[in-house]
Formats: C-alpha cells, structure tokens, sequence
C-alpha cells in the first residue's frame, strides 16, 4: 500500500523492464487459483526468464478462470481481506461478475486520469468541476471514477468533483448551480449519455460555451462527426483537445486512454479510410488510445486483445475479446509522416486500437447488450411463433447523431409479426436479465428500434451461413 501511494505521489511512473515476469512470479506464489492453473498445465513459475517463457503461458478469460475457482482464490493469499472495493459486471445471463480491488487499483488507474485531466485538460492550474455521469453503485463506472478524480485532486490539482450519476435531472440541476465557480467543466460518462445530457441542456437553455466543457467518454466506439458534432452543440473549442475516450475495463479499470496526439491520428485516418485498412487491417475506424507499457502489458492472439495486469485479481494474459491489434509509437508516426500528415507532440507511448467485442455484444449507453438476453425476448409466447429466433444487434447513430439500439429480426415464413409487441418484449427481458441495461441506458432509449426482415433475407440472415448475432456499424 505505502509503495502504491508514494508511486503516485512521486514525479513521472516508475518503470521496470521486468515488472511482467515479476508479475507472474508473485501472482504464481500468492493467488491460489493462479498457482492451481500452472501447476495443471505443467509449469513451473521459476522456469518463467524470459517473454518466449511468459508467451508459453496459457490464456485466460472469465470461464476457464474467474468463473472455475472461488473468488477468494482469485485473490492474493486466498483471502479478500486485502480488497476494500467490489465492483460488478454484468454476465450474459444476467449472473454478475464480481471483480474486488484495492486502493492501488485506482492509484495505478489513476495516472490515466491524470494524463487526461492534467496533462490534456491542464487541470492542474485551472479550477475543474468533475461532473461524474457514469452510473452509481456496485458498477465500475461510477464509484472507480469519482475515486480516481480525487486522488488527483488529494495530489494538490484544484479539482472538486460531483457525482450525480446518470441521473440527468440531477447533473442539470447541480451545474449551473456549481459551473460559475469554477474554470472548467468536465463531464464523465458515457457518449450517448453525455449527448443526451447536452442536448437536453441546449432544450432547457443551458449556455454550455460559458462553462468552458470537456469531456471524459467510455465504453463506445464513436465516430469523429460524433465528436465534431457535440462539440459544436456543447461549445467545445478543440475537439481534438478537450475530448478524451478511456479504454476501461470491469476486469482491470482503465486499460488505456486517449491523448490529443492519437486522437489527432484517429481524424486522419477518418479522412482516409484506404489508409486506415492499411493499418488497422479493417475499413471500420476504431477506437485508438496510449498505454503504459509500465502498468499494462499487450498482446494480440487471434486478432483479440490479451493483457496482464496487477489488481485484485491479478491478470496474466486475461483474454477479454475484444478485437484490435498493437502499434508502436515510432512505427505509427512514421506512418503518418510518410503520407503527409505530422500530428501534434504527445506523450511517447505506444497505441492500442480496438473495435470492441463483434462475437459476443454490442454496447449500448456503456451496458453490454448479449444476444442471449434478446434471444429469450423472442421465446415469449405470442412472439415465439411468428419468428425464427434469428436476429442482429445493432447501436446505429440516427440522424441527430444520437444511438439507437436496433435489433433486425426474421420473421418465420408465411406468418406476420408485430415489430412494436416484439420490442416490448425484448425491452422486458433485457431489464429482466440485464443490470446494466437496465441502469445504464435511459428509460427513454430502452425500447429497441425492432426492424423485421423474412426469412433468408439476403443481407442479414443469408441461408448457407453461419448467422452472426452482432453486427457493428
């Protein structure tokens, strides 16, 4: 614990070449349920020298891990009295995943809001108001946020936070009460959410320009018009600047974040979409941040994300699915410099680029919608009969900009169905089996937009294909 505070209270980040293999070590000789695992794949952790030895490892994700060994074995000495925080993820079953974490967890997840609010937003000379929209309770978002803000601020930044959650009567409520004091507003939340709080504030006549905005946003991949477009509404001066998306995670908090630097990057490659599949090896724009090579380790298998982190539960190669790939900060510069483009100077990181989870969900408002929870909407008597149970989620922008859920559905040969009653009743389930749907998106935008197609429709349910649940957009 005192290592972890003076670490944070210390100029720069400590770095050491070794810290993964160090990683790996401890957590072998401490955390039971890590020590059980090599000992049934055959290793041996002081055979571990070297990162051909470590790439030997196997593979973790929550079924042949978290969810095989009980939570205290997760745990350093087998016990959670080290972990003074629980924060919950939702399954795809609606069955929570429990993720315990300890005050150096956000000491170390720290440093990426530090990057973002001090060294991007200059929160260390101008008076910020933190305005916390994420929602509130055994959620990561919320209660990891407000912790991680005012550790910056116990640090000696002139920042006072808010946290009145996702409630958006709350947050229009509080600011123009608090703003005037204060040089700058930054709200923290989720893209959607925030938009909605903007707009809704622009409705109420709210003069956002004069509270000096920034904005924090996670859990979405957005596109650069979504950015362009809030900012005008919200009198953001330099979108390139003053908007930051977090790369975070249930499982280790804040895995990577953006910097003015690779958001410049990221406009490019939206104006040159040839180039971006030259790079990302897809023509979708993804979501491309900076990481600490010194607190997260990367690495790419299969075309998924794998990453080793120290935490509650420590991480060694913890696969979380989410497709992207690794660029070096050299390799990714010389790049742009060799097709004319020269971004601004930022920290001399490297990047991680993700499209988010295509096999298994699609976020909405920050909440993972699983095609499990849809599917038991679609079993329900009535509805049951009229559909074939295939179906393809979607968050698609409409055209003010804002998400829209949108769930294709086929319909059986020969019968009819009733998009409005089949929407009711995936909306019914979904909150039903889904915490985080039902506490994270807006009551407003929780009826799926239901679009019904039938049977073999070319472009959503081919026959002679394997059907894919998720779609993004």
């Amino acid at each position: 614990m005192r290592q972890a505070f003076d670490d944070f209270f210390a100029p720069g980040e400590p770095v050491s070449d070794s810290w993964v293999l160090d990683l790996v070590r401890r957590t072998a000789a401490t955390v039971p349920a890590y020590g059980k695992l090599l000992r049934e794949n055959g290793i041996d952790p002081a055979g571990i020298r070297t990162f051909e030895d470590f790439q030997r490892l196997p593979l973790l994700d929550k079924a042949n891990y978290h969810e095989r060994y009980p939570l205290p074995e997760l745990c350093r000495d087998g016990t959670l009295t080290a972990c003074d925080m629980i924060a919950v993820s939702s399954g795809s079953s609606g069955r929570p995943t429990v993720w315990p974490r300890a005050v150096e967890d956000e000491l170390r997840v720290a440093r990426r809001f530090e990057q973002v609010l001090v060294d991007g937003f200059k929160a260390d000379e101008r008076t910020t108001l933190a305005v916390v929209c994420f929602p509130l309770g055994t959620w990561v978002g919320g209660l990891f946020t407000q912790a991680c803000v005012r550790h910056l601020a116990v640090k000696g930044c002139p920042i006072t936070v808010v946290a009145p959650g996702n409630n958006k009567a709350e947050i229009l409520r509080v600011l123009p009460e608090l703003a005037p004091h204060f040089d700058q507003v930054v709200l923290l939340g989720y893209p959607p959410f925030v938009k909605d709080v903007v707009d809704t504030g622009l409705a109420e006549g709210v003069d956002w320009p004069s509270y000096s905005v920034k904005l924090v946003l996670a859990g979405e991949v957005f596109s650069e018009q979504w950015r362009d477009l809030v900012s005008q509404r919200a009198g953001i001066a330099d979108p390139i600047a003053d908007i930051a998306s977090l790369y975070g995670t249930a499982d280790a908090g804040v895995l990577g974040n953006e910097t003015a630097l690779s958001v410049a990057i990221r406009r490019f490659f939206a104006l040159r979409p040839d180039l971006a599949r030259q790079v990302f090896g897809d023509a979708r724009l993804p979501t491309l941040v900076q990481y600490d090579p010194a607190s997260r380790f990367f690495e790419v298998h299969d075309g998924t994300l794998v990453f080793t982190s120290d935490g509650g539960i420590p991480l060694v190669r913890y696969r979380i699915a989410d497709e992207g790939g690794l660029l070096r900060h050299d390799e990714l510069l010389a790049f742009c410099a060799g097709h004319g483009f020269t971004p601004p100077p930022g920290p001399e990181l490297p990047f991680v680029f993700l499209f988010g989870r295509s096999l298994f969900t699609v976020s909405f408002f920050g909440a993972n919608v699983y095609p499990e929870n849809v599917t038991v909407g679609l079993e329900q008597p009535g509805i049951s009969d009229t559909v074939t149970g295939k179906f393809v989620v979607e968050s698609v922008e409409d055209a003010d900009r804002d998400r829209v859920l949108r769930i294709t559905v086929e319909t059986a040969p020969g019968r009819t169905a009733d998009a409005a009653a089949v929407a009711e009743s995936i909306r019914t389930e979904l909150l039903r089996l889904n915490s985080e749907f039902a506490h994270y998106v807006p009551a407003e935008r929780q009826l799926p937009d239901v679009v019904l197609r039938p049977a073999g429709d070319p472009e959503y349910f081919p026959t002679g294909v394997k059907h894919r649940y998720t779609r993004r957009s």
